[in-house]
């Protein structure tokens, strides 16, 4: 596990990320935690995905901003963390002003980790809340967090390979883009700056030997929903909902660039999107040139993340 991101990753101002680790339960949860609030958006594509509360983060509806996404471990069961962080939030007065109340607005998206370790250990609203206390401009990355007992590579033939948490940044004109991603595919991990692909470690009798033939050849029945890659691409620029509804689409390239194949039905492939605004569209040039560059940042960051969570997952094996 890595102490800090890759070399000259930065997170947008504002924007903090903190984990929780249960190293023993082979589990955890990841916060991505904006108090001041961020322009959501997000985008759905694997086959069996466990989510909460994207239907708000969508163009239309009444909460334009929103303060933190969970990413867990546990499946389903995890989402109970999504309490803790709400609690956490509240006691700092932050949450959509509903008359005399204020409702923090969190959304989340969780991986199937049951198999990798104690099937009973999962995240709850402690972890939620210890993540957020724990959260900081300069996370770990690797077997920590939502990434603890995440896997990849489950389709090719032979045993998984660690997975876990990667975090990389890019500029996009005057913003910051990062992706802050966990890594739990059914596909093999391309790494298109090494030229490399992740095959899994031993091969399954029948199944082609480690290296050899594509990411998914020669698959042994990955279970429906025991998978999925989930993320965070959070900005410094202006968006609207709208451009950061399809900045979340975008980002999901980053995906299919890494992850071979991506998108199954066995995966819950799920990216959301925060944009906090503080760095504005050119007066000079057109609204949508800003969010056009955040676009194909969102989709290299994405891309870079997933390579590097699986990297550091693996040295921590």
């Amino acid at each position: 596990m890595a102490d800090h991101p890759e070399v000259g990753v930065r997170l947008p101002g504002g924007v903090s990320v903190g984990h929780w680790t249960d190293a023993a339960g082979r589990t955890g949860c990841t916060v991505v935690l904006v108090p001041g609030g961020a322009v959501p958006g997000v985008d759905v594509r694997g086959g069996a995905p466990g989510t909460l509360g994207t239907d708000e983060l969508r163009p239309g509806m009444v909460a334009e901003r929103a303060h933190a996404i969970l990413l867990t471990g546990g499946s389903a069961f995890g989402l109970a963390a999504a309490d803790g962080v709400m609690r956490y939030l509240e006691e700092h007065g932050v949450g959509l002003a509903i008359g005399t109340a204020r409702v923090p607005i969190v959304a989340g998206a969780v991986i199937f980790d049951l198999l990798t370790g104690d099937p009973r250990a999962r995240p709850d609203a402690a972890a939620g809340y210890a993540a957020c206390r724990a959260a900081t401009a300069h996370p770990a990355v690797g077997a920590v967090g939502a990434g603890t007992g995440a896997t990849v590579a489950k389709a090719g033939g032979g045993q998984p390979r660690p997975g876990g948490v990667g975090i990389a940044s890019a500029p996009a004109g005057a913003a910051t883009v990062a992706a802050v991603m966990v890594a739990n595919s059914v596909g093999g991990i391309w790494d298109d700056e090494r030229h490399e692909w992740t095959a899994p470690l031993a091969p399954r009798e029948g199944g082609p030997a480690p290296g050899q033939g594509p990411p998914g050849e020669g698959a042994a029945g990955p279970v429906a929903g025991a998978n999925t890659t989930i993320g965070v691409v959070v900005t410094d620029a202006g968006l609207t909902k709208e451009q950061a509804n399809r900045v979340a689409a975008v980002a999901h390239d980053g995906i299919a660039r890494a992850v071979r194949p991506a998108h199954t039905r066995y995966d819950g492939d799920t990216i959301f999107c925060l944009a906090t605004g503080a760095v504005a569209p050119s007066g000079t040039a057109p609204v949508p040139v800003l969010a056009d560059l955040v676009e194909v940042a969102a989709a290299e960051t994405v891309a870079r993340a997933i390579a590097q969570a699986v990297r550091e997952g693996g040295r921590g094996a």
